[in-house]
């Protein structure tokens, strides 16, 4: 469980951090949209090392499924983006691959 708190706290970072520099660049918000979102995109870097998985590439590997739900999440709460049948049929795809590089046996 903390595992998923964590890549869930890292993937609102990381989303955050973008979404704050897109708003910045792309929408003209003030420049301390930038730099609030720098400070998250950071945060997410510093998150991700607190989970118990001993092999970074596999961590990041897994995260990238969570990060990929997440977004379309995002998108669809933040953005109001009704993700269609095929969002939500690649996000299941991304999730199961998560479950099998987390959960797989290893010896």
């Amino acid at each position: 469980m903390s595992a998923f708190l964590l890549f869930l706290l890292a993937g609102l970072a990381e989303i955050g951090g973008g979404y704050l520099i897109w708003l910045w660049l792309r929408e003209g918000k003030p420049f301390y949209f930038g730099i609030s979102g720098a400070i998250l995109l950071a945060s997410y870097g510093v998150i991700a090392t607190f989970q118990s998985f001993p092999a970074f590439g596999r961590v990041y590997a897994a995260y990238g499924g969570i990060f990929i739900i997440l977004s379309v999440l995002w998108g669809w709460g933040i953005d109001r983006k009704m993700p269609d049948v095929y969002d939500w049929t690649g996000a299941a795809i991304c999730l199961l691959g998560v479950a099998v590089m987390l959960l797989g046996p290893r010896g």
